[in-house]
């Protein structure tokens, strides 16, 4: 009986510890099953797309950089085949060996060896090591010859940006770089995280680096688990980049960059009607095909130290003492305010006593007796010092506005400079000292505060040689809309308004210009042009950068070639074509040349003919733009 109490006890245990072990494990099933239900069936479609990016990957394509072009659609900057060279070290063994090999065919230096090592230790060893870039096709071809002594070593063929002129169009055109970590800071766009990616840096490279850019592309590879890429599944090739059409012309920006060539100096040349600009150039300059591939540290330094700084442009950048070349605004603004007439006279002895100082000309016996006309002619300073005493230097200041000094223009180009045109105001604002009358006569000969930009003198003097029109520098012609219809540029000028400066004063300012080049008495005459048809008028300016002591005067002329070059004056002149039917108008700046008439004249004459000349040959009739009329210089 006791036993059989046991017995019954023994099996009512047994049988709930089933019932627990077997509730237990039905629960942890019902869990199990609902863990997978909610996997597959409520998380099947994620779960999925994450096994799928572990297994395939998507690499960006960098997009082929849009075109820069001049006037006629020739290429600036462009796109060309670089053919280069990779280490994949898990296949290379010896990387020092390898490298040693290569080195035989072809140059390696040791900061690009010690680039590579250095690579190797920190990346996958699967993944390529650039090792050389921008092979000539001879190279290229015989490493290829030898690649299966070259174990690790793969030839490749990528794109790099190209400038064909060089040095030529570099301050216009700019170039490109790889991003630096303040861009990769500014900006989320992965491209630039890509190490053969470029972006713009200067000129019209950056400023419209999003239109040339272009779209990425991309490539659809499968890869193991470690991430070495196993095959490509699909391929989507990126958007080019828009073109962007420069208003420049090869042929003339070449020629004056000749004519320029060994100085420091700049010149521009523009259409007085439409604005556009056929040649821009800044001397010494730079090639912009070293930066696309890292320039080395010692060609930086040796252009950051360059006396003559090679990366300012000079044309826009360039603030100088316009000099003489500024008397015709002066002349201007006297006319228009009354107080001459073009045929009031003054007598030039040489010196002319105001205040307690002589304010000398550069005659050193003086011109005599002169009116307006031979005074622009012969750039006297002491007529300008006199018409200064009948002026203020706020109606100097505005008619030099009207005719584009004092302000900058809407190109799109960086660091434009926007020159100085001094007034009172100016100078108690600015230097918290009252304005001295005598800083009248300093002004109206183009010195002391007062600075322009070569640019700026050639729009002055294309509103003076187009009758009065408010023309405005152009540089872009056109840039190709992107597929959205988006960033377009047509090449229509606007039209152009008057200046409101009477017909007669622009007349005697033109017909006095004329002289200056073309009468026996101007200060351009040896650098006229004989043919009737091409001939230029303009003017001459010289600019002082020194003070000349009283004692310097007395003991006679001052040759600027017996001075060390940093002490020369600068030399300018500005200037028009033709003459009789003005369409194309010149400013030339050598700094350090001495006389405007030896150093900047002749190089502004010859780029004048050679553009007319250039235009006879394509037989291309005399184009006035906006109703401008044959405006004759006499």
């Amino acid at each position: 009986m006791g036993a059989s109490r046991w017995e019954g006890r023994r099996r009512h245990d047994f049988t709930r510890r089933a019932l627990l072990v077997g509730g237990g494990q039905l629960a942890l099933f019902a869990a199990l099953g609902a863990r997978l239900y909610h996997l597959q069936v409520s998380q099947g479609e994620r779960y999925a797309a994450l096994a799928e990016e572990n297994r395939v990957n998507t690499v960006l394509l960098p997009p082929e950089r849009g075109l820069i072009l001049d006037r006629n659609g020739t290429a600036l900057a462009s796109s060309r085949e670089n053919f280069r060279i990779v280490l994949i070290p898990e296949q290379a063994g010896d990387i020092g060996e390898a490298l040693r090999r290569l080195g035989h065919l072809v140059a390696l230096d040791e900061d690009a060896v010690a680039r590579v090592q250095a690579s190797a230790s920190r990346l996958p060893s699967f993944v390529p090591i650039p090792v050389a870039e921008n092979l000539t096709w001879e190279q290229f071809a015989e490493v290829n010859l030898h690649r299966p002594e070259l174990p690790g070593i793969h030839c490749e063929v990528g794109r790099r940006r190209h400038y064909p002129h060089g040095a030529a169009f570099a301050h216009v055109v700019g170039y490109v770089a790889p991003a630096r970590k303040e861009d990769l800071r500014a900006s989320a766009d992965p491209l630039l995280r890509l190490p053969e990616f470029r972006i713009g840096r200067a000129g019209i490279e950056t400023r419209f680096d999003a239109h040339l850019r272009g779209s990425a592309g991309a490539s659809r590879v499968e890869v193991n688990a470690s991430g070495r890429v196993v095959r490509e599944l699909a391929r989507h090739e990126g958007r080019v980049g828009a073109s962007v059409r420069l208003s420049l012309d090869i042929a003339s920006q070449l020629r004056l960059t000749e004519l320029l060539r060994g100085e420091s100096a700049a010149g521009v040349v523009m259409n007085i009607y439409s604005g556009e600009i056929l040649a821009m150039v800044s001397s010494p300059s730079y090639d912009p095909n070293h930066f696309g591939t890292g320039i080395s540290q010692e060609e930086w330094d040796a252009l950051m130290a360059h006396p003559d700084a090679p990366f300012l442009h000079k044309a826009i950048e360039g603030q100088y003492a316009p000099g003489s070349t500024f008397k015709p605004a002066v002349a201007l603004a006297a006319l228009e305010a009354g107080v001459i007439a073009p045929e009031t006279t003054f007598h030039c002895a040489g010196k002319h006593h105001f205040g307690n100082r002589d304010f000398h000309c550069w005659k050193r016996h003086g011109h005599g007796r002169l009116a307006l006309r031979e005074a622009i002619m012969r750039s006297c300073d002491i007529y300008f010092y006199q018409l200064a005493q009948r002026l203020e230097v706020e109606q100097i200041a505005a008619m030099a506005r009207r005719l584009g000094l004092g302000g900058g223009f809407d190109l799109p180009l960086p660091g434009g400079k926007p020159g100085l045109l001094p007034t009172p105001q100016w100078k108690r604002a600015v230097l918290g000292e009252p304005w001295f009358r005598g800083e009248n006569l300093i002004t109206a000969v183009g010195q002391g505060y007062l600075l322009t930009t070569p640019l700026q003198l050639a729009v002055m003097t294309a509103r003076i040689a187009n009758g009065g029109l408010a023309v405005m520098p152009r540089i872009v012609r056109e840039v190709e809309a992107a597929e959205d219809g988006s960033g377009g540029v047509d090449s229509l000028s606007p039209p152009l308004a008057p200046l409101e400066i009477s017909p007669r004063a622009l007349r005697v300012i033109r017909e006095a210009m004329y002289g200056v080049s073309n009468d026996a008495r101007g200060t351009a005459y040896g650098a006229r042009i004989l043919d009737p048809s091409m001939q230029i008028a303009g003017k001459t300016g010289t600019t002082q950068v020194r003070n000349i002591s009283a004692r310097e005067r007395e003991s006679g002329v001052i040759k600027n070639e017996d001075l060390q070059r940093d002490l020369r004056d600068h030399a300018l002149f500005v200037g028009y074509a033709p003459a009789d039917a003005p369409r194309y108008a010149v400013s030339v700046v050598v700094e350090h040349g001495g006389s405007g008439s030896k150093a900047a004249a002749p190089p502004a004459r010859d780029i004048l003919r050679f553009v007319m000349e250039r235009e006879r040959r394509r037989g291309r009739a005399p184009r006035l733009e906006h109703g401008g009329e044959r405006r004759g210089a006499a």
